[in-house]
């Protein structure tokens, strides 16, 4: 059944008509020839849609309108009017009445304002359905982690979510910034309103302003019409500025402009305009060592910094780790309709043991790739060792196969290789106060050489070296 249909007229030959015309349309249908009746009708069932007649004894179709939309605002009413009521039509789709219908009504005019009503509502059902689910995404509760650095993070947000302080979100690459953010959106007061993501690092100095404050027509060569920016896209909800350390001091300064006065101008416009929003940002950079080089606004700085969430990196909360690979493991078995269910104990310990430099995102793409090779149920250690760079512990996992065998001796054989060579230069180096030509001399191999496993190893003198060099010999040796 697509709906309940409540038809209101004092007629019974209009009645019949349109339940004659609706018949094929899988309704459920009644009716009530007075607006009493209608009223109680309604309070007692609940109907989806209300065909209702303007003129009728007792109470006109106007005064019912009123009187259900102030109690059942969601039910659809569609007024049936006289060729000469055009002016009472327009009062009562001012007053909630999607639609109306002079009369004598063709019958296939009927038949197609009732079913586009019922298409918008069940788009509009949709629509919520949909916003419930993504908000759901977002509760506290549904993001994975309970080790103590992210209960500490929880806290911190939602102390801050029902407020409109701008927020400072640190962490590494792939710590989850932005899912951290629209958690806070999402638990906001804001949470109905838009929620608009823009990546600094990805757009130019100029691509950025404009994608920000919209521009005129004719302020620049290709702007060929006036252009809404994000922030007016945003209005009533939440911009999130990811990788804000990338943005030009221009930009920083019509930026610091909008959070002290609220106020902005599109490029190319003298018009100043204001908008109502709230203000996230996020970066994986050290923002004072950029202050003190000057690549950011110091008065930016403070403005932005005025709530910061620091967010530990997956080394941090090795707890997590099982929580979160099992998390993916489900989400791409899924996917891709594969019956992966678990990780063997081993598979387990490598991933526990890894220190994740790419973070949530880089365990994530890991479990994808290993739901891809696996044959079976189970992803074990040889699913991941080509994954990530990991020396094979003893206690991994028996190879299944020949193949596997062979390929985890040579991965083996590789990392027992590159282990030992980067210990050799260490050692070298220390050995001969970070001196790269006498440390080549005392391993008896030439100084390309010596330097070409230092680059392999990113093998690097730094300053505190540099000083033991001059301390040792008084000269430069020719280190990179």
């Amino acid at each position: 059944m697509k709906g309940r249909i409540l038809i209101v007229d004092d007629e019974e030959i209009v009645i019949r008509s349109c339940q004659r015309i609706l018949a094929d349309g899988d309704y459920q249908i009644d009716a009530a020839d007075n607006g009493l009746e209608a009223l109680g009708k309604i309070n007692e069932n609940g109907y989806d849609m209300l065909i209702l007649d303007v003129k009728m004894p007792k109470m006109n179709g106007i005064e019912v309108l009123q009187r259900v939309k102030e109690v059942h605002p969601d039910i659809d009413v569609i007024m049936i009017t006289g060729l000469n009521e055009i002016e009472t039509a327009v009062k009562a789709m001012k007053l909630g009445a999607i639609d109306y219908l002079p009369k004598p009504f063709d019958p296939e005019e009927l038949e197609i304002i009732v079913m586009r009503a019922f298409e918008r509502r069940q788009l509009l059902q949709e629509n919520v359905n949909l916003k419930n689910e993504v908000s759901a995404r977002y509760r506290f509760e549904n993001i994975i982690g309970s080790s103590p650095p992210m209960q500490a993070v929880y806290r911190l947000v939602a102390r801050c979510a029902m407020t409109n302080s701008t927020i400072l979100l640190r962490g590494e690459s792939g710590t989850g910034k932005e899912l951290i953010a629209r958690a806070v959106h999402y638990n906001s007061l804001r949470k109905d309103r838009p929620f608009i993501t823009v990546d600094c690092a990805s757009l130019s100095e100029n691509l950025l302003e404009s994608e920000l404050f919209g521009h005129v027509k004719g302020s620049f060569t290709g702007a060929v019409s006036n252009k809404k920016g994000l922030f007016e896209t945003a209005d009533g909800g939440t911009l999130f500025l990811d990788e804000i350390g990338n943005i030009s001091l221009s930009t920083q300064a019509k930026l610091l402009r909008f959070i002290e006065q609220r106020e902005f101008k599109a490029v190319g416009d003298a018009r100043l305009r204001t908008v109502n929003i709230r203000l996230i940002t996020a970066t994986n950079k050290n923002l004072e060592s950029m202050v003190a080089e000057g690549d950011v606004r110091e008065d930016l700085y403070y403005r932005i910094n005025i709530f910061p969430i620091k967010l530990p990196p997956v080394r941090e909360r090795r707890d997590d780790i099982p929580a979160l690979a099992y998390h993916f493991l489900k989400l791409f078995s899924k996917e891709m309709e594969q019956p992966v269910k678990e990780l063997s104990a081993a598979a387990m310990n490598l991933l526990m043991n890894h220190d994740w430099p790419g973070n949530v995102r880089e365990l994530e793409n890991v479990v994808h790739r290993a739901v891809i090779l696996t044959s079976d149920a189970v992803i074990r250690q040889g699913h991941l060792v080509n994954l990530i760079d990991m020396l094979p512990r003893l206690d991994l996992d028996v190879p299944r196969t020949s193949e596997e065998l062979k390929r985890i001796k040579k991965i083996a054989r590789q990392k027992s290789v590159e282990n030992v060579e980067k210990h050799f230069v260490l050692g070298a180096l220390k050995r001969n106060r970070w001196n790269v030509t006498r440390s080549a001399e005392e391993t008896g191999m030439q100084r390309t050489n010596f330097q070409a496993l230092m680059k392999k190893y990113d093998i690097r003198i730094r300053a505190a070296d540099q000083s033991e060099i001059n301390e040792g010999s008084g000269k430069e040796s020719g280190a990179f």
